[in-house]
C-alpha cells in the first residue's frame, strides 16, 4: 500500500484510534493569551484540561486555517518518500483551509507529476468526521486501494448524522453563528438551539427547546428516527467538560446500540462552542428536521 491516509486535528478522533488505524493527523493552530499553539491529538502543546480551564475562566481562544506553506510542507514529506496521499479535511462550510490546500496540491503536482494527491471535503463536523474515520479506518488498515478508500469515504460521509447543543451561546455569537439578540434571549429564557450541519459542513439551527433536560429526549428521538441497524452500530457521544451530560445520554442510548465511543472535543472546535457542549453522532439518514 503506497499511500498515506491524512486528516487534520479538527476531526477530534481519539489519539489511540488514529494510531491503531495508521491515520496521520495534521495539527491545526489556535491562540490563547497572545500565544499560538498547535493542537495535536496527543495534546502535546496544551492539554484539553488546561484549555477548558482557561476557557471557563474567561480566556478567549481563536483558531486559524492551515495555510499554504504548512500544507506544502506536510504533503511534501510523504511525496518525497514516493507515497500518494488521501486527505480528509475540515469541511469548507467551517473553514477556508481547503482553498489553501488545493493551491498547495496544484503546485506540488507540478513538482511531483508521478504522485497522486486526493482531498475529500466530507461535509462532516468535528466528531462527525471522527465517526467517518472510524468507519473507514479499518479498510485502510487492511490494505484497501486508494480508490476503494475514497469510494468508502464518499459513501459514508452522506450517512453521518450530527446532533448537538451548546451550554453557552456567547461562543457561537462571537463566531458569528448566531445573532447577539438570539444569544441574549436564549440565555435569559434557557432556550437551547438544537444544532446540526448540512452537507457542506455548515452549522445550521434545526429547532429550539426550552430546558436542558429536554435535550436528552431530542437526542434519543433523533437516534430512533434516523439511525439504521442500531444494534450493530457504534455511535459517538462528544462533549466539552460535560461528563454529567455524557453519563445521562449513555444511560439512555446504551440499550439501543452496539457500542458507544466517548470523545472530548479539541480546541479547534471547542473555541467556538465553549464548555458544556454535548453531541450525539451516529450513522443513518441525514434528516435536518425536528
Amino acid at each position: 500500500m503506497n499511500y498515506v491516509f491524512l486528516a487534520d486535528s479538527s476531526c477530534d478522533l481519539p489519539y489511540e484510534i488514529a494510531q491503531n488505524f495508521g491515520i496521520e493527523v495534521l495539527p491545526m493552530q489556535f491562540e490563547m493569551e497572545g500565544k499560538n499553539y498547535l493542537h495535536y491529538l496527543d495534546e502535546r502543546e496544551m492539554s484539553l484540561e488546561e484549555f477548558y480551564t482557561k476557557l471557563k475562566d474567561g480566556v478567549r481562544a481563536t483558531t486559524s486555517q492551515i495555510n499554504y506553506d504548512s500544507y506544502a510542507n506536510y504533503f511534501e514529506e510523504y511525496l518525497k518518500e514516493g507515497k500518494d496521499i488521501v486527505y480528509v479535511c475540515i469541511p469548507s462550510g467551517l473553514s477556508g483551509s481547503i482553498n489553501s490546500c488545493r493551491i498547495a496540491i496544484n503546485e506540488l503536482k507540478d513538482k511531483y507529476p508521478d504522485r497522486r494527491i486526493e482531498v475529500v471535503d466530507t461535509g462532516c463536523d468535528s466528531i462527525g468526521e471522527a465517526l467517518l474515520l472510524y468507519k473507514v479506518g479499518q479498510k485502510y488498515k487492511d490494505g484497501c486501494s486508494m480508490d476503494e478508500l475514497i469510494d468508502a469515504i464518499n459513501e459514508v460521509k452522506t450517512q453521518i448524522c450530527h446532533w448537538f447543543v451548546v451550554d453557552d451561546l456567547e461562543h457561537l455569537k462571537r463566531g458569528g453563528r448566531i445573532s447577539a439578540v438570539s444569544a441574549t434571549f436564549g440565555k435569559a429564557l434557557q432556550i437551547k438551539p438544537i444544532l446540526s450541519v448540512d452537507q457542506d459542513g455548515k452549522l445550521v439551527t434545526i429547532g429550539k427547546i426550552r430546558g436542558a433536560n429536554k435535550v436528552f429526549d431530542e437526542f434519543v428521538s433523533k437516534l430512533k428516527r434516523d439511525g439504521r441497524n442500531l444494534k450493530d452500530e457504534t455511535v459517538v457521544i462528544a462533549h466539552t467538560r460535560n461528563t454529567e451530560g455524557v453519563e445521562k445520554l449513555k444511560e439512555l442510548i446504551s440499550p439501543l446500540v452496539k457500542d458507544i465511543i466517548v470523545c472530548e472535543v479539541g480546541p479547534i472546535i471547542g473555541a467556538h462552542v465553549g464548555c458544556g457542549f454535548l453531541a450525539l453522532i451516529f450513522s443513518g439518514e441525514r434528516n435536518l428536521t425536528m
